[in-house]
């Protein structure tokens, strides 16, 4: 039986990491129908929550709602500054990884997480498997960046979800790699498709019979704009995060809309501390502007499913609302998801007022298409089929 360790830190992580826990339970190979070959009789899966994300609704609430098994191990390491963070999820992860044999660590994204579970691993040479393989931004000014880029480093295979993250492994010479590991083993890159399109058509359907935030909030299907704002160089940012709540102030006013916006932890507590006082008080003072808590998983599917537009600065909710065909104001001056950007369903505004502003009035301008380009819905199945094949060879 093999043994592989699921790390886990933020939200988007759990999210992921549900796709892969529920076709180890429940899916069988793909090229195994007839035999009844599942998963479960190949794989044992471990879950290690390194605790990066602590607050209940942005982390624990998600494994009752998706049905993800409870974390086996929870580090409680909390927020702090990135190395102090880092390290001591490195410390933790390391020692799990040494009281316990396992065949590899699954790693998703581009968190502190990601990266502590890309350090420990490689220095005991644990096999790295990292699913989001090959995204950049080329903005080295992003620590998540830096970590993603570090974890292609040191992975044994790769899973780029798109065509565009397997050609950026192939322009930075993944595929021609001499990197060989203590196994013997070469390193290998798979395009998987993206685990989240394999959720969003799981989940949509869940979330539809047993969310009832649109009727609860009010709101109608096309008749609102859902906003999320969490990265920290918005947030702690004055000017910028002002910039952006002038924007979403104005097309609420002018354009008679409501805009949804569930609050991120760290946004919700720099709002009075970081926005200009007048953009402060008209906040507080509109009736347009709906300040939410965190929102659940089923809660935000069914907030981008229904929304008229969508504006983020997560990557994550870029892509959920391609996945909904909603078009997407990008509130960041690159995205690693170009894919969006390229086939017209997104459109870069950074936080600058004027662009947002003109963001939103192209893009309900205009009819949007929405092309597949995340994979066949199948991509758990792919990543558990290739990590199988390399462990067990």
């Amino acid at each position: 039986m093999i043994k592989i360790l699921t790390v886990i830190g933020a939200r988007p992580q759990i999210i992921k990491a549900a796709a892969i826990s529920r076709a180890v339970r429940e899916r069988r190979r793909v090229g195994e129908l007839c035999s009844g070959m599942r998963f479960a009789d190949e794989v044992t899966e471990k879950i290690l929550h390194t605790g990066q994300h602590y607050d209940e609704n942005m982390s624990a609430v998600f494994f009752d709602e998706l049905g993800i098994p409870q974390p086996d191990y929870n580090l409680g390491v909390g927020s702090g500054k990135h190395g102090e963070q880092t390290a001591k999820m490195i410390a933790g992860i390391e020692a799990v990884l040494m009281q316990e044999h396992f065949d590899g660590i699954l790693l998703y994204g581009d968190t502190n997480s990601t990266l502590a579970g890309a350090v420990a691993a490689s220095k005991l040479h644990v096999p790295i498997f990292h699913v989001e393989a090959g995204l950049r931004s080329h903005n080295m000014a992003m620590p998540e960046e830096v970590n993603r880029i570090v974890c292609d480093q040191l992975s044994s295979i790769l899973f780029p979800p798109t065509e565009t993250g397997l050609r950026n492994l192939m322009e930075e010479g993944f595929l021609k790699s001499k990197a060989h590991f203590k196994n013997g083993k070469d390193r290998r890159v798979v395009n998987s498709g993206d685990v989240m399109y394999d959720n969003s058509l799981y989940y949509s359907g869940l979330a539809k019979e047993r969310c009832d935030i649109i009727k609860r909030l009010g709101l109608t299907k096309g008749g609102y704009v859902l906003a999320t704002i969490h990265r920290d160089n918005n947030t702690d940012n004055k000017e910028r995060l002002t910039n952006i709540f002038r924007a979403l102030l104005d097309i609420a006013e002018k354009e008679r809309i409501d805009i949804v916006l569930p609050l991120h932890p760290r946004t919700a507590k720099l709002l009075s501390v970081n926005l200009e006082p007048k953009v402060c008080e008209r906040v507080q003072a509109s009736k347009r502007i709906r300040l939410l808590p965190p929102a659940s998983f089923f809660e935000i599917i069914e907030l981008e499913r229904n929304a008229q537009i969508v504006m983020t600065d997560s990557g994550g909710v870029q892509k959920e609302s391609f996945f909904f065909e909603r078009p997407c104001v990008i509130l960041r001056p690159e995205t690693e998801w170009v894919e969006i950007v390229e086939h017209g369903a997104g459109i870069i505004a950074d936080a600058d007022y004027d662009r947002i502003v003109n963001a939103y009035q192209e893009l309900t301008d205009k009819t949007v298409k929405f092309p597949q380009l995340f994979g066949d819905g199948k991509a758990a199945e792919h990543i558990l089929e290739a990590i199988v094949e390399y462990i067990q060879k």
